[in-house]
């Protein structure tokens, strides 16, 4: 008797492509876009793109967010793919329209973030010639990307758009830019779109090899201080689970890079929080070890880890600090899909190149069949006498209260002084830590960096390695859009909300509901709080106010928010804070709060760059 069975692909087996009706190549294109899933794009009109957007008015699956500039649009398409892990898409015009994305676009490469973006550009017989809004985008970005399209044959736009998705969202993720010259979009052909993509020499794939998984079991057995340090390579490649069922079976402490938050619950017993210039003292500590000053010469009174497993990581220098005395004394073990991050920043005992949930689901399933019998009580009493020692902490100093800012402003009340970190732990009590958390750069992102506690993947999205300020409210609207069922923050500096503002009038016309939480202290925080540390407080034009009025909030984001017909308020005193902030979370539309917060406050603990751990300052004076 014969049977039918269904046999599973193979390496040889092919799906067929699909041959679609003549149509424009700007049809094409969104007909691609439609079958890569793309529900969303974040797209601002011009002469070279004119023809897509024609096109994308014809779609009934992708809707059409039009950004009010397009490094708003870059953020957001990031902010989309940060909050989903699928690839975010923006699109600009040609020339001023492209060139407007480079910063997104370098902040999504250096983050390892997936986002295809889509440029027009002028027609190909005048490439080259300096027509009206042409630049290279090609070669103007080449540094920045993952890889890189200059469209120049109709029939090739859908397999460069399924190759495109491909590469952003395979291996280690990052930025892929399509660029389609005019007179291509304009073509007309019929299509064939593929199914499936293999790219010759791009194999995204990696896998380690079970003997030197076997490796790490054997120097965990051997170890005393095993430390995990964990980056946004986790999050990348959806590794929580596999992480957390890893360092509990180990008993393991775990710590993690600000791309990495949320890779590991903070409210769990192993976490060690995040480390770096501005990470906890215990997480730095359990790494390269406590010191103590004897004069001006450091003396180390405590052993850090003698065994880093660093997973998913690349040894960024505001990690590191000194990199050579980085875990000196440490064993590293480093895994990282991207071979070039391999031995890049700190050279490792053991390298070893994979996918890291490969690595991670292949180690549980060796430690589930034989258990690690090592156990670290006497580290771990170690970690807790640390994390008693130095927690997270502030308090009003006195130099808060003569400073020049809170004077004009508080009329004596001092106990009504609000804090950054106040407000950012009074939103973490109100959300019950279940805010998707995004942020611009500077003092406050580091706050909301300590003073939120996150549990998940995916729950603070900030521009890590760029540092890119204006990024927090348009990657809140693109998150906002992925994620509709979840309270979406921007907490912010006025200094950075000020680079997009104009993204309030997408959020209101959208009805994105993503909120702006602006911690004003009217200065650029981090430069002052390095002028206070290195330049003996001189003030290099770090002051955003009106120096002819002092007393006057400027600019004025209430009055601005409603020119943008978002609701807004301002808090200048803690005792209108808890009802303002729930005002605003209550809310079901897009709004701001101001809140006035002294410029003299700096963030600790706080290695200064290029400086190691003896150099950390964790408290107060």
């Amino acid at each position: 008797m014969s049977k039918t069975t269904t046999e599973p692909k193979t390496a040889t087996t092919h799906e067929r492509a699909e041959v679609g009706p003549t149509m424009q190549g700007s049809e094409i294109l969104v007909a691609a876009l439609e079958r890569e899933g793309v529900d969303t794009i974040f797209a601002y009109p011009g002469g070279a793109s004119m023809e897509l957007h024609q096109a994308l008015t014809r779609s009934k699956k992708i809707r059409t967010i039009l950004p009010r500039h397009e490094q708003g649009g870059a953020f957001a398409a990031e902010g989309y793919a940060r909050a989903t892990g699928r690839a975010g898409v923006c699109m600009a015009t040609s020339g001023p329209g492209a060139t407007n994305l480079v910063t997104g676009l370098a902040d999504a490469y250096l983050d390892s973030i997936p986002v295809v973006a889509i440029t027009g550009q002028v027609p190909q017989h005048m490439i080259g010639k300096g027509a009206f809004q042409e630049t290279d985008i090609f070669g103007l970005t080449l540094p920045i990307m993952k890889h890189s399209y200059l469209v120049t044959d109709v029939n090739d736009i859908a397999r460069i758009v399924k190759e495109a998705f491909h590469i952003a969202q395979t291996g280690r993720p990052g930025p892929v830019i399509v660029d389609i010259p005019k007179n291509v979009q304009q073509q007309r052909t019929q299509p064939v779109f593929p199914k499936e993509i293999n790219l010759r020499g791009y194999n995204p794939d990696k896998k380690a090899d079970d003997v030197a998984l076997n490796e790490i079991i054997g120097l965990i057995e051997k170890s005393e201080r095993p430390v995990l340090y964990c980056g946004g390579g986790i999050i990348s490649a959806n590794a929580s689970e596999e992480l957390r069922e890893f360092a509990e079976a180990a008993e393991i402490p775990v710590t993690t890079t600000i791309m990495g938050v949320g890779a590991f619950p903070e409210t769990h017993s192993l976490s060690l929080r995040w480390l770096g210039m501005h990470g906890t003292a215990y997480a730095n500590w359990a790494v390269s070890g406590e010191f103590q000053k004897d004069g001006d010469k450091p003396v180390k009174i405590a052993p850090g880890a003698d065994l880093l497993l660093a997973f998913g990581v690349r040894f960024d220098d505001r990690v590191t600090g000194k990199v050579d005395k980085f875990c000196e004394t440490g064993t590293i073990v480093h895994i990282d899909i991207d071979a070039s991050e391999i031995n890049k920043n700190k050279p490792a005992n053991l390298p070893i190149v994979s996918d890291i949930r490969y690595a991670l689901h292949r180690l549980n399933e060796m430690i589930r069949k034989r258990p690690i019998q090592k156990k670290f009580p006497a580290w771990h009493k170690q970690i807790t006498e640390w994390k008693a020692k130095a927690p997270l902490r502030y308090r009003v100093t006195e130099e808060v209260l003569k400073s020049q800012h809170m004077r004009d402003h508080m009329d004596g009340k001092s106990s009504e002084v609000i804090l950054p970190q106040m407000v950012i732990e009074l939103l973490y009590e109100l959300t019950k830590g279940e805010a998707i958390i995004t942020t611009g750069v500077g003092q406050h992102q580091m706050w909301a960096g300590q003073y939120y506690q996150y549990k998940y993947p995916r729950q603070l999205l900030t521009s890590a390695g760029l540092g890119a300020m204006g990024y927090g409210y348009p990657a809140a609207l693109g998150a906002k859009v992925a994620r509709p069922d979840k309270q979406v923050i921007d907490i912010d500096g006025d200094g950075s909300f000020l680079m997009n503002v104009q993204e309030l009038a997408t959020a209101h016309i959208e009805k994105i509901a993503a909120k702006a939480l602006i911690l004003n202290n009217q200065h650029l925080g981090m430069v002052v709080q390095w002028e206070d540390k290195f330049y003996q407080g001189n003030r290099g034009h770090t002051y955003l106010g009106d120096p002819e009025n002092r007393q006057q909030i400027y600019p004025d984001f209430v009055a601005m928010a409603k020119s943008f017909n978002v609701p807004a308020e301002r808090v200048m005193f803690k005792k209108d804070l808890r009802a303002a902030m729930q005002r605003m979370l209550d809310s079901d539309q897009p709004c701001l709060l101001d809140v006035i917060t002294p410029y003299t406050e700096h963030v600790l603990p706080f290695i200064k760059a290029g400086g190691t751990v003896a150099d950390m300052i964790y408290q107060e004076r």
